[in-house]
């Protein structure tokens, strides 16, 4: 099933029959609440959706800026939207997918059978000209869905040993993975073993996913043919690679602690420079 959906074919499901529901996460990493921006106008009939508060867990620094919610907070998240298990769902944002990214991850990894997101996300929707709505948006009837079980990817530990068999990928900007800044978390730098995968490589400028073509290329190249798992600063952008490598047909891990809980960590070593090895 496609994991995108393009901002006319949208505009046409929405004209039709059959229930839709759009889950908007309007978040930025500058601006996490995006209410105002919602608010502001919205996608017809969007429920906002609150990334750090319904998509992420709070705790430790060690398990990251993000940590993947728990099975309860996902519920109640979801209950409010008033999603169901196989409801036809489409997430936007206005962040490069990001925050949509995030949320397809969660509710694939939680049983949810048809969620997309839309492709270039807000940015589409206005070039393609779609309907806005102003306001605070609905209030769906709260649903009854249960989560029983969620994917929570790989942890500091998994990831540390997954170059032994497979390829961990950094998808940060070049220079966050050499370690030549970092404005984020406390050391800069890149887990030892990953190589480095901006997401330039798979998002053309517009803002719209590269041809599947163009993100398997992309993916092979540093692959080496061995199992992939993915990684950034706080999984939020690794979850946009995920969502990229699904739309061409390649399946990967996540490492959602990402480097965030990986610099939090004592003791875990830090490579830097242009390979993957670096100077640990």
């Amino acid at each position: 099933m496609a994991v995108t959906i393009s901002a006319f074919d949208l505009a046409a499901e929405l004209a039709g029959e059959h229930p839709l529901h759009v889950l908007d996460v309007r978040y930025r990493l500058d601006k996490p609440d995006g209410r105002d921006d919602f608010a502001a106008g919205h996608i017809p009939g969007a429920v906002y959706v609150d990334l750090d508060k319904e998509l992420a867990e709070h705790g430790a620094p060690e398990l990251g800026r993000h940590p993947v919610p728990s099975i309860a907070r996902l519920q109640k998240a979801a209950r409010r939207w008033g999603v169901h298990k196989d409801s036809e769902i489409v997430i936007v944002d206005d962040f490069s997918m990001m925050g949509a990214s995030r949320a397809w991850w969660l509710l694939d990894g939680a049983g949810f059978t048809n969620v997309r997101v839309l492709d270039g996300g807000m940015g589409a929707w206005r070039a393609a000209n779609g309907a806005l709505e102003i306001g605070e948006g609905v209030a769906p009837a709260p649903s009854d869905v249960d989560i029983t079980s969620l994917h929570v990817g790989l942890s500091v530990a998994e990831a540390a040993v997954w170059p032994e068999d497979g390829t961990l990928v950094d998808v940060r900007v070049a220079e966050r993975y050499r370690g030549e800044t970092e404005p984020l978390d406390p050391i800069a730098g890149h887990v030892p073993g990953a190589v480095n995968l901006p997401g330039v490589r798979y998002l053309a400028e517009n803002g719209t996913l590269r041809s599947p073509e163009e993100i398997r290329a992309a993916f092979d190249e540093v692959s080496g043919g061995r199992p992939l798992a993915l990684y950034c600063g706080s999984g939020i952008t690794a979850a946009q690679a995920a969502l990229a490598a699904a739309s061409a047909g390649i399946d990967v891990e996540l490492f959602p602690g990402s480097w965030s809980a990986w610099s939090n960590t004592p003791g875990a070593p830090i490579a830097t420079g242009a390979e993957p090895g670096g100077a640990a």
